[in-house]
């Protein structure tokens, strides 16, 4: 059998002719061949090695083997770093970097490890191991910048949905697939940034502030005084006593959203024809108050923002396929609302804005689940999920500091893959030097040969300057480099002068 095997392979290797409409065409395969499609990763690589990010989470990982035949550990965290930057969501495409002839090399790896071998690696370290050596290094890629200024930490939550029968697959709330089954992610990310700072999974009926205040307090209490955020700023599940009560016992400033229910809405009313309405920005309205809801400890400042509806109203009935049209005279006005409740001290228009800027945390979480592997890398415990979900966060933090510093500002994934990772890269040996060719497949290659040659400056700079650094002081060089943007910006609130 192993013969026929092998008479079939060299069969599949020879040469064939092509019909095509340019005349015939001869094709061969060459499946040594050092090429890569991800022919700009090599400078991604040196950003890793000149800020000593990647040693560091090498030297650090807790996983090991008995085996004498087990993969080498830099194989393992090497594939699945290749397999995520590719965009990957499952541990089955792992097979499509296989055969990687550049990147792998480059990285200090002996060969890309199969899927099954990623699986078991990720299962054999210890689960509360391994989340505090992910969390240190989530940690490590996001100090410099917090160090940097004031600034603000968004939180919110976000459903996976599963089709298995995984750990944790509880049907719970599910704003788009109701009834399937989900974990939830929350996840504590840097305004401004879209760095992730720390995430946690939980079961998918565990995504109220009781269960998710747990991660974030940790993370908020871990971090020096002189270092906590400014502001913490989250969406309505956050508006209920047990949190504004903790971050008050904590002097935490913070600026969230009420919900809709009755005694709230008895002070909209109230405010309606009382109040004087300053003006919000983009076409909104606001007014200030106390309120004390039902539950609540203490009174506390709400802002309440309205914006006219200009629009016609429509009514829908989805069952009955029927609509309903409103339309009143030119006197009546239609307002949709928001409540707001903080404690900073600043007017209308600033907290209405600093509540609206808070949509960014929502292109976080888009982006991860969609262009990165939040969505996937599913396994039936959820150890692994919670594991891979913070490698994920990682290489996402490691990626958005690269791309800040090659391009000057952030760019999803779905943009700067194409711009400053794809490529097609051929590598030559002679004369025991190492040259890769890359042909840059870009409308724009122009452009990005510019940015990573000044890009490859700075990081011999670094390399030369920085040489006898920790890797902490190096990522303040890293910070300041690639959100110099960011913190050149003025005219933000006082508790908030630098934000980055």
């Amino acid at each position: 059998m192993g013969e026929i095997i092998e008479r079939d392979v060299r069969r599949n290797e020879e040469p064939v002719t092509l019909d095509t409409f340019g005349g015939k065409v001869h094709v061969s395969w060459d499946p040594q061949g050092a090429v890569s499609p991800m022919g700009q990763l090599p400078f991604f690589i040196e950003f890793l090695k000149v800020s000593g990010l990647y040693d560091n989470f090498i030297k650090a990982c807790p996983l090991q083997y008995s085996s004498p035949n087990a993969p080498n550990i830099r194989d393992v965290l090497g594939t699945l770093l290749l397999s995520i930057l590719a965009g990957h969501n499952r541990y089955a495409h792992i097979s499509g970097i296989r055969f990687d002839g550049v990147n792998p090399g480059l990285l200090g790896m002996e060969k890309v490890v199969s899927e099954d071998a990623a699986r078991r690696a990720m299962k054999a370290i210890e689960e509360d191991a391994g989340v505090s050596w992910l969390d240190a290094q989530l940690r490590l890629s996001t100090e410099a910048a917090i160090a940097a200024g004031s600034w603000i930490l968004d939180t919110d939550t976000t459903v996976k949905c599963l089709y298995g029968k995984q750990e944790g697959a509880v049907v719970s709330y599910n704003p788009t697939k109701r009834g399937r089954p989900s974990h939830n992610y929350h996840s504590c990310f840097m305004a401004h940034t879209r760095m992730a700072l720390c995430i946690e999974v939980n079961q998918g009926n565990e995504h109220t502030a009781h269960h998710v205040m747990p991660s974030l307090w940790n993370y908020y209490d871990s971090l020096p005084s002189e270092r906590r955020p400014a502001l913490i700023r989250g969406d309505i599940f956050l508006g209920n006593e047990g949190f504004l009560a903790a971050a008050e016992s904590r002097s935490a400033h913070y600026l969230t959203k009420l919900r809709l229910t009755v005694n709230v809405k008895k002070l909209i009313e109230r405010l309606f024809f009382s109040a004087t309405w300053f003006d919000a920005g983009h076409g909104y309205e606001g007014a200030e108050s106390e309120l004390k809801l039902d539950g609540w400890t203490r009174s506390r400042r709400v802002v309440v923002t309205r914006r006219l509806i200009k629009d016609n109203i429509i009514l829908a009935d989805d069952k009955q396929l029927n609509l309903a049209f409103i339309d009143t005279d030119q006197t009546a006005r239609r307002y949709e609302y928001a409540v707001l409740v903080t404690d900073l001290p600043y007017e209308v228009y600033t907290i209405a804005q600093l509540y609206r800027d808070r949509a960014d945390a929502e292109n976080c979480f888009d982006e991860l689940k969609n262009q990165w592997g939040w969505g996937g890398y599913t396994t039936q415990d959820l150890k692994r999920c919670r594991l891979i979900s913070r490698m994920v966060a990682l290489v996402y933090n490691w990626w958005s500091l690269f791309i800040r510093l090659a391009a000057g500002k952030h760019h999803e994934a779905i943009t700067s893959r194409p711009l400053l990772l794809y490529g097609v890269v051929r590598q030559t040996k002679h004369a025991g030097q190492t040259t890769l060719t890359i042909t840059n497949n870009h409308a724009k290659s122009s452009a990005v040969i510019a940015v990573l040659q000044e890009l490859n400056r700075f990081l011999k700079y670094l390399k030369i300057n920085a040489e006898q650094l920790q890797v902490a002081q190096r990522m303040r060089l890293i910070v300041k480099k690639a959100f110099h943007n960011l913190l050149a910006k003025s005219g933000s609130p006082p508790l908030l002068a630098a934000p980055i």
